[in-house]
């Protein structure tokens, strides 16, 4: 077959599955800016190849050079193929033309996020990004995989043939908060120390709006408090244990009750006397996991001036072997008088949310729910696909479903019934069901969730847009259920329920 005239395409090559055109516009182009368009998967092999509406019109901006390339690239596009072509325009010197299945957001989050990829290995400063007709997805595919290897240029990301500029900006915030977590949940336990974590989350929310306060409680003040299933965990270590209150105050009526989002913050879990098999110990440095995400989820809520009010608890400390540690059979008293029995000083992530939990009654919340990186169990159950959600209230259930079905990052509803309960009160072990049922034991609120997150704290490749390691899970999640969240359909389902109760 004869190559392409000089005036199109001078060279077709083919490399690792990616295909690589060369046009004649490479002598002045700027060769760090890129584009990002994608091509639907064919359904059936006598389909033509159809492109996204923004493919369409570059294609046609170019006098039909995209589709004149297509054609002579081999075989049909297929679902996360990649194709780079050089030199079709002057604006967009290097061009990444995707694969697209349709049928979801997610399909859309993944082709992204497979495009931005090959941006960053081709060192692109800056890229156009294919909205796909869902902007906001787009973003998460290419904000997502903005996060760089060493030495590799970051990538700038912007939205290309649409004009839904907000919900792109939107997403932007989204996943900001996701690089949040990330960030800290990777960073080394020696660097992420309590104190250091508060630090940090005290500077992005202050940054993010000046409708915050922040509160970075001592350990005197934990003692006040009567938080002593906290301090019983805390004085194994000895890196002082800090209680962070968050405070964001949204709405126009400034004493309109808050949601109260608790996050278990142990920013390194050995295990203490009860310590851990040495492999995958490192992992550990994210069993903070919980914290971030909701202080991440308020940051970002923060950013997005919601006119909501939340308060965010985060109870950080170190969980470690020590002549001053929790020893098995210990009895510990948490902030309400309950006596607690410790089996196991490796299941810390309770404890230190039963005074937590206690604490958040205080403030007449609309709704209590918290996350935690709680239970081994919980990976069993339901591995990477969803995060474990126990709840008392099944309007707070469908909020939060809702809010996982519009980011793809999904929660499952557990059972919470009293033959758990019954099973905590005998002392008997168990898993993240059991877990579950001991916090129960500290809440008295109609309307609370809790999200065991262990499952999703790591990913290998199970979610094809995010990177290998710590996942920063649900903190999108928690974002859209906030972004959501509509006040006064809040109230009146709590005082159905007070209804129902009295």
């Amino acid at each position: 077959m004869p190559l392409p005239t000089f005036n199109s395409f001078r060279v077709a090559v083919q490399c690792l599955g990616v295909r690589h055109f060369w046009g004649s516009a490479l002598a002045t182009a700027n060769m760090t800016k890129g584009l990002v368009l994608e091509i639907y998967s064919k359904e059936k092999d006598d389909d033509m190849p159809q492109f996204t509406s923004a493919g369409d019109n570059f294609d046609k901006l170019v006098a039909g050079k995209l589709r004149e390339a297509l054609n002579i690239s081999g075989p049909p596009p297929k679902a996360g193929r990649i194709w780079t072509f050089y030199g079709l325009h002057q604006d967009f010197p290097s061009m990444v033309l995707v694969g697209l299945e349709k049928g979801s957001k997610e399909n859309i989050r993944a082709a992204i996020a497979v495009g931005c990829k090959q941006a960053q290995d081709l060192e692109l400063a800056s890229v156009g990004v294919d909205a796909c007709g869902d902007a906001q997805a787009a973003a998460e595919g290419s904000i997502r995989k903005k996060k760089k290897k060493k030495k590799k240029t970051a990538v700038s990301a912007k939205l290309y043939g649409s004009r839904d500029q907000e919900a792109w900006q939107k997403e932007v915030i989204f996943a900001s908060g996701q690089n949040l977590a990330r960030h800290s949940m990777e960073t080394p336990a020696n660097e992420m120390t309590p104190t250091r974590f508060a630090k940090i989350i005290e500077k992005n929310l202050k940054s993010a709006s000046s409708k915050t306060e922040v509160y970075i409680r001592p350990k005197s003040w934990i003692e006040d408090q009567a938080m002593g299933s906290f301090l019983s965990v805390a004085k194994g270590s000895d890196k002082p244990p800090v209680f962070l209150e968050i405070h964001y105050t949204g709405s126009p009526d400034t004493s309109e009750q808050p949601l109260v989002f608790v996050g278990k913050g142990i920013t390194f879990d050995s295990g203490g006397i009860s310590i851990k098999a040495s492999a995958n110990m490192d992992l550990m440095r994210a069993d903070m996991g919980g914290a971030e995400s909701i202080c991440s989820a308020i940051v970002s809520a923060a950013k997005l001036d919601l006119p909501i009010n939340i308060i965010g608890l985060a109870l950080l400390c170190e969980n470690m072997p020590s002549r001053k540690a929790n020893k098995p059979e210990d009895v510990g008293r948490a902030r309400n008088g309950k006596t607690i029995q410790v089996n196991n000083t490796d299941a810390e992530g309770r404890l230190i949310l039963a005074d937590a939990l206690c604490y958040a009654h205080t403030y007449n919340p609309k709704v209590i729910i918290d996350a935690a990186t709680l239970t081994g169990a919980m990976d069993v159950a339901l591995g990477s696909g969803a995060t474990g959600v126990f709840t008392n209230s099944s309007w707070l259930w469908k909020k939060l479903f809702q809010a996982s079905i519009e980011t793809g990052d999904h929660v499952w509803r557990m059972p919470l019934f009293e033959h758990y309960t019954r099973q905590v009160i005998d002392c008997q072990s168990g898993g993240a069901c059991t877990a579950a049922a001991f916090l129960k034991e500290f809440v008295t609120h109609p309307m609370w969730a809790h999200l065991d997150i262990a499952g999703v704290m790591t990913n290998k490749d199970e979610v094809p847009y995010l990177q290998k390691g710590m996942t920063r899970r649900p903190t999108r999640t928690l974002i859209q259920f906030l972004n959501g969240s509509q006040p006064r359909e809040c109230l009146v389902q709590m005082l159905r329920h007070f209804f129902i109760l009295s």
